[in-house]
């Protein structure tokens, strides 16, 4: 009988990429998936230490396959990823019964080692070098990198995928324990970059978003040549059947203008840049060691705008952070208002073990007062949200259709009888929009008309019922989608 894996991931993009690669190293052993753990031969889970909350439902999780394990001792249980490199002693001490620690750059070995451990029933460590371990070149030599067959069925849909670029971290700011869970800073030589994409495109991919922990600082050198990111970009451009190229996340003092005309000109790149601010107040930011003001990152913000017209911006906030004053909080609200992000995802401050804030700070803000920053920054940023929703309203979009909502059900059949599903896709400036049509839309990029919005969504009409590309000339096949009483909705214009 085939051997049965099954997999859960708690994190970033960066985790998600994971645990695809993972799978697909196992396929390649003979193993099938299960999205059940009590039929699973082996249980992996790939894990995040980035906030507390991620570490307690690992834990939470591993807690109810204990019983799995007991059923069947030759279960072989994993722990893998950032938690993994950063509290082997702790996943020791709280779940026992795990017989893999797989650390960021060892993900490459998880066939071998679940081998090992049903060879020697004995548990396995496989785990990076520390920063303090050994020299940089050692350190780096230990995150092994690794590129096993890609895995179609665990990408957020057929026809888009993650693309790592870099690996590591080099900044170092104090609340984060990325520099220590997935090492130094590394840029994948480009033609490794440019074969996978080629790779990706001929198993159906459209688009592609290329991932770093601050993946505008991708530079790779080889010899004298030089590689950017703008130059990546370009070298991946026209591969024939690549239609949408993405980038995230991006570090403000990297945002140089090779970069910003590449999405400029470019057609296929996505008007879209994630750029965390993280704090509106310079005394926070320098405690945090982002190594810029405030006043740096809304001119980085002007020049964007100015050099990309019409370009999409969200951030990142941490409220409640070491010594954040109501002064320093208001200045963050004051930013955001300024800024007019796209969204904002903003997290309470978690304090991390084996960073520099929890060695030289105070956690000094009650937890009642981060809810309250939260929710009230929150608040501002829904409403910029919203005002950058309804200026959508009445301008017709490209939607890369991704698949049903989650309001997805059949409502009515088109004139040929096919059933008409609520459909959600991103527009090429990352806005989600939701619209009627067929299935057989999933997958293709459509004209949708814009005529609805709340503060998280536009809706609208699907102009036809062919992809982009086609010939338009006929009449449009329109489907209405129902006026929501919960949005406002505004006339085409």
């Amino acid at each position: 009988m085939p051997q049965k894996v099954y997999i859960e991931t708690v994190g970033c993009q960066m985790n998600v990429l994971d645990s695809e690669l993972v799978i697909g190293a196992l396929r390649k052993h003979g193993y099938s998936l299960t999205d059940s753990p009590n039929e699973a031969d082996v249980l992996l889970f790939n894990t995040c230490s980035v906030r507390e909350h991620a570490e307690e439902k690992t834990f939470s999780a591993l807690g109810r396959v204990r019983n799995v394990k007991r059923a069947n001792p030759d279960a072989v249980i994993g722990v893998l990823g950032c938690m993994a490199q950063k509290d082997q002693e702790l996943i020791r001490k709280r779940a026992p019964y795990v017989d893999m620690i797989v650390g960021t750059g060892q993900l490459g070995a998880v066939p071998q080692l679940v081998e090992k451990v049903r060879a020697t029933r004995e548990p396995q460590l496989a785990v990076s070098l520390g920063r303090t371990d050994a020299g940089r070149d050692e350190v780096e030599a230990s995150f092994v990198s690794y590129d096993p067959a890609r895995d179609p069925s665990m990408r957020p849909t057929p026809f888009q995928a993650y693309v790592r670029i870099q690996i590591g971290c080099d900044k170092f700011c104090t609340y984060c324990v990325v520099p220590s869970t997935r090492g130094p800073e590394q840029s994948r030589p480009p033609v490794h970059i440019w074969n996978e994409v080629r790779q990706l495109v001929d198993q159906g991919c459209k688009e592609v978003t290329l991932i770093g922990q601050t993946v505008n600082s991708y530079i790779h050198e080889s010899g004298d040549k030089r590689t950017r990111l703008s130059d990546l970009i370009a070298g991946m451009h026209d591969s024939p059947g690549l239609e949408r190229i993405k980038f995230v996340t991006n570090y403000p003092k990297d945002m140089t203008d090779d970069l910003l005309h590449a999405v400029r000109e470019l057609p296929k790149v996505v008007k879209y840049l994630h750029v965390p601010v993280q704090s509106g107040c310079d005394e926070v930011l320098k405690r945090m060691k982002r190594n810029y003001t405030a006043s740096y990152y809304m001119d980085m913000l002007a020049r964007s705008r100015e050099l990309v017209p019409g370009v999409s911006v969200s951030s990142d906030f941490i409220v409640g952070f070491c010594g954040e004053t109501e002064e320093s909080f208001q200045k963050s609200m004051d930013l955001v208002r300024e800024a007019k992000f796209k969204n904002s995802f903003i997290f309470k401050y978690s304090e991390r073990s084996g960073t520099k804030a929890a060695e030289r700070f105070a956690d000094d803000i009650p937890e009642d007062v981060k809810k309250r920053r939260n929710n009230d920054l929150l608040a501002v940023q829904n409403e910029n949200s919203r005002a950058d929703h309804r200026a959508q309203v009445g301008k017709v979009v490209e939607v890369l259709v991704e698949g049903p909502s989650r309001l997805g059900s059949k409502t009515s059949r088109d004139r040929e009888g096919a059933g008409i599903l609520q459909l959600t896709g991103r527009s090429m400036a990352d806005h989600i929009v939701v619209f009627d049509g067929t299935e057989r839309l999933i997958g293709h990029t459509v004209r949708v008309a814009i005529n609805d919005a709340s503060p998280f969504t536009l809706y609208g009409n699907v102009l036809t019922d062919e992809v982009v590309g086609a010939d338009l000339s006929r009449e449009p096949h329109v489907y209405t989608s129902p006026v929501r009483p919960d949005r406002f909705s505004l006339p085409l214009v």
